[in-house]
């Protein structure tokens, strides 16, 4: 499902214009986004946690040439299921 799924779904079931969907979609993924660039993390319960990991250098390898690279430090985020998603996902 993209945004714009989520926002037309939003507009139909709210009964409020298309435009007016897309921007509360923007502003929820923009909030969660500030939050997780300033190292927070996102809760939303039943759906699950929103977290940054940070990751040190480390020496990898090119699969191409065999050649060494070193891989800078990094910040990924991480996405860990809340107990209700994972009950409705795997019920028979």
């Amino acid at each position: 499902m993209t945004k714009q799924q989520i926002s037309d779904r939003l507009a139909e079931r709210q009964g409020i214009s298309k435009q007016m969907a897309k921007r509360a979609v923007d502003l929820i993924f923009d909030g969660m986004t500030e939050e997780l660039a300033r190292g927070g993390s996102v809760e939303i319960r039943g759906f699950g946690n929103f977290q940054v990991r940070s990751y040190d250098s480390y020496t990898s390898r090119n699969p191409k040439t065999g050649e060494r690279i070193e891989v800078k430090p990094k910040r990924m985020p991480h996405f860990k299921v809340g107990k209700d998603l994972f009950k409705r996902l795997n019920t028979s």
